[in-house]
């Protein structure tokens, strides 16, 4: 059982290394070729099963490696690149992610044939774009300053509004009754928004006075930041469902600024 874990993560570890080299040297957007190895090497081949390697672990595992991404990614996001995006920014992260929302939602129900409550929630998880997506787009078009700085905030903030629009659906579908969503979506979103930024930007806080004054050694700043996200993380998810990769953007971005 553990030669099999181990040579199944070995697996992952080398064909998704394996496979940004080799868009490296063809050229092409990593994202492409990562996406053909997890395919070939999962439901084509079933060299890894995924749930069977990790069990209850596959879930929190890509949970956790998803807000570390986002945290990476809140701080690269600087305040003073917002002034030149104006508008741009809002209109992506609000009419866009709601019309991309729509759509899939209608193609899921008219084309899928899926139920409008389940279209919904599929429209909500599609509509994300998210870091790994946007980030090896934009490596390899390499745009404009301006255009580069826009999609990587749009790539970044969509990740934690799309969790929330997805626990949104979900918190609909559960209720069953169409008639208690303003109820339900303006309860969720004032909680995620109050729970995920004060919490992240409290935890920010505390490490950068911590980190200010020398009470930690050098050696200890790097798993001290590591911990900081994971607790935030954890301690946002348990107040509010999702809303942990808020907690740990908003935890990049204040570090940073």
């Amino acid at each position: 059982m553990a030669e099999h874990f181990l040579a199944g993560l070995a697996g992952i570890i080398i064909a998704g290394i394996a496979a940004q080299w080799l868009a490296w040297r063809l050229r092409l957007p990593s994202i492409l070729l990562l996406l053909i190895a997890g395919f070939l090497l999962g439901p084509v081949t079933k060299i890894v099963n995924p749930d069977e390697l990790f069990g209850n672990l596959l879930f929190p595992t890509i949970s956790l490696s998803v807000a570390l991404i986002l945290f990476e990614g809140g701080l690269s996001l600087k305040l003073t690149e917002l002034p030149e995006m104006g508008w741009a920014l809002l209109k992506l992260v609000s009419i866009g992610a709601l019309t991309t929302w729509a759509i899939s939602a209608a193609a899921a129900h008219y084309i899928l044939g899926l139920d409008p409550l389940f279209s919904i929630l599929l429209g909500a998880l599609v509509m994300v774009t998210g870091p790994t997506v946007t980030g090896p787009m934009l490596q390899y078009i390499r745009p404009q300053t301006k255009l580069n700085n826009l999609l990587k905030w749009e790539g970044i903030i969509i990740d934690p509004l799309g969790a929330m629009f997805a626990v949104l659906a979900f918190e609909v579908l559960l209720a069953g009754n169409l008639d208690k969503v303003p109820l339900v979506a303006v309860t969720s979103i004032i909680r995620t928004i109050a729970f995920g930024g004060i919490i992240g930007a409290l935890t920010a806080i505390v490490l950068t006075i911590m980190l200010r004054y020398y009470w930690i050694p050098d050696f200890l700043q790097n798993p001290l930041a590591l911990m900081s996200v994971v607790l935030a993380f954890v301690l946002a998810n348990s107040a509010q469902a999702e809303s942990g990769l808020l907690a740990v953007t908003v935890m990049g971005i204040t570090l940073v600024n």
